[in-house]
């Protein structure tokens, strides 16, 4: 079990599934929404999360992909909690840097390097996709 929050502790949650891998997400939404070059997150199933205390609040928009995203944060810190697809809402991705103890994880692939800043390291032995691996063909 993984259990998070956000930065004023108004949100807490609990993860009960393995978490085994990060993705580091380039694209300019993510880099929008973090501040900063995109953001870690793990994929679960959404079963397996659980709201502990507070209610997060939504935004919407149309991601790099073209789909509908979710992005769940506080509304008092506004610290990014997850994010849901709206066409695949049994998955989620829960932002990394809201773990309590996220010492053992790696980030095990890149995606939307193509829109990654040119002032970020990304370690070159690590996987790496220019957009998003599973994007719908067009």
């Amino acid at each position: 079990m993984i259990t998070g929050g956000c930065l004023c502790g108004a949100i807490r949650y609990r993860v009960d599934a393995p978490v085994t891998e990060l993705r580091h997400c380039h694209c300019g939404n993510c880099q929008k929404a973090s501040g900063s070059v995109g953001t870690v997150g793990a994929a679960i199933a959404s079963s397996a999360f659980r709201i502990t205390q507070g209610t997060p609040k939504r935004y919407s928009a149309v991601a790099d992909s073209g789909r509908t995203l979710h992005r769940f944060f506080c509304g008092e810190c506004g610290s990014p909690l997850y994010s849901q697809r709206e066409n695949t809402p049994e998955t989620m991705v829960v932002r990394a840097g809201t773990f309590d103890d996220a010492d053992d994880l790696k980030i095990t692939m890149h995606i939307w390097t193509a829109r990654a800043r040119p002032w970020h390291h990304i370690e070159p032995g690590a996987k790496q996709h220019p957009g998003q691996p599973d994007a719908p063909a067009k």
